[in-house]
């Protein structure tokens, strides 16, 4: 038996997310359905060790004391997104379609919840099937995984692994053929081709309004390297704060995650920034490094599944996703696409919601991309959909989560 020391693990989890990568390059549907890499590898060794506790055989002990760290610095970067001038860049647009997913992340959790309690299981199995996984994929679902345990779901993080996915496979399956089925029933591919030049690519928008903005660099110091020392610092100082704040959350008895204080004090901080511009934060390292502790994340995280803990809970997971996928492509039909134009860029931000809402931002991307490439651009929907995806709505379906977690524990 090989026995891994938390250095020794985190190596370890390193070779295997490239070897996800490598996967991932092999094996082009894989990528086609973006299943992140480091899904794809952590849950190989999984595989690995599940077939050889089968056969009465330890392969290898892992010591994971760097995962929790690597999840708080991933969900502290989180925070840093919640930056309030972004609602102002976006327009009311950007706010409507804030709302329209949190109430729809809402109504996950109840309906799950419900449907748990009709199928037998404790109803935050439902919500697990929820908005934990399928609104926030697997690093959301990972991370509250823990939580879900103590509070009485049995193989919370298994469950978490295998909704997830579900939910990214889904959301890829359904969000073109949704765009493009509302594209053509309101024939919005002739009245887009009809229209003026488009303006330049919003998304590039976003990206300018989150470039470093620090007004200079010490003398002798390189600014690339500069700006990643002071993003790294802020992200530990946030942390080291935001463990203070849980610190006194959870001594008034509340349920939380380990992450929630930090994402409260970067959250407080991105504004405070926007406002004075005294730190000068550069969003997109930031987002980076965040990138960086969430694929380490994932990997440690699912080389430590227990996989057999399915067994018994395949039934009621099917049932409650079928309904949750049903809901979102419901939605996208009325109130998405009504509320949001009932335009051509109505149609693409639909297909992009069900990439999001049922998997993650690179799903909706994807789905996106596949439409514009055959209809033409749509420089609303890519400034509104990755906006509310990638910066917005995993904050606040964080503390729904929560709220979740303390009516039903």
């Amino acid at each position: 038996m090989l026995s891994l020391d938390f250095i020794n693990t985190v190596a370890f989890a390193g070779l295997v997310l490239f070897l996800g990568h490598a996967v991932r390059r092999v094996a082009p549907v894989l990528s086609r359905y973006n299943v992140p890499a480091p899904v794809i590898g952590g849950l190989l060794v999984a595989v690995a060790v599940t077939a050889a506790r089968a056969q009465g055989v330890t392969l290898v002990t892992f010591d994971t004391r760097l995962q929790a760290p690597l999840m708080i610095a991933f969900f502290t970067t989180i925070g840093f997104g919640a930056s309030l001038s972004l609602l102002k860049v976006g327009g009311p647009q950007v706010l409507i379609f804030t709302l329209l997913c949190t109430v729809l992340a809402i109504v996950q959790n109840v309906m799950g919840a419900g449907l748990a309690a009709l199928l037998g299981q404790h109803p935050l199995f439902g919500v697990l099937n929820g908005s934990v996984t399928l609104t926030g994929g697997p690093a959301t679902g990972l991370a509250f995984a823990p939580l879900f345990e103590k509070a009485g779901v049995p193989g919370a993080s298994t469950v978490a692994v295998a909704s997830a996915m579900a939910g990214i496979i889904s959301g890829g399956l359904i969000g073109g053929p949704i765009g493009t089925l509302l594209v053509r029933r309101h024939r919005l591919a002739q009245a887009h081709a009809a229209l003026p030049t488009d303006p330049p690519i919003a998304q590039q928008i976003v990206e300018d309004q989150l470039t470093d903005v620090a007004p200079s660099v010490p003398a002798g110091e390189d600014k690339e390297s500069y700006a990643l020392l002071k993003a790294l610092v802020v992200i530990l100082a946030a942390m080291w704060a935001g463990s203070l704040v849980s610190a006194r959350l959870e001594a008034s008895g509340l349920t939380l995650p380990a992450y929630i204080g930090a994402m409260l004090v970067a959250a407080v901080i991105r504004n405070l920034d926007d406002a004075t511009g005294m730190v000068g934060l550069s969003q997109r390292t930031i987002d980076d490094l965040g990138n960086v502790a969430l694929s380490l994340f994932l990997v440690l995280a699912l080389m430590t599944l227990r996989l057999w803990e399915l067994a018994g809970l395949a039934l009621p997971m099917i049932v409650i996703l079928t309904f949750q996928v049903g809901l979102i492509g419901a939605v996208c039909f009325w109130p998405v696409f009504p509320w949001m134009g009932k335009d051509y860029d109505a149609a693409v931000m639909s297909g992009g919601l069900c990439g999001f809402m049922l998997g993650t931002t690179a799903n909706a991307m994807a789905n996106m991309e596949a439409l514009v490439d055959r209809y033409g651009p749509a420089p609303r929907a890519f400034l509104v959909v990755p906006m509310v995806g990638a910066f917005f709505i995993d904050f606040i379906n964080a503390v729904l989560i929560t709220v979740c977690l303390n009516i039903w524990r």
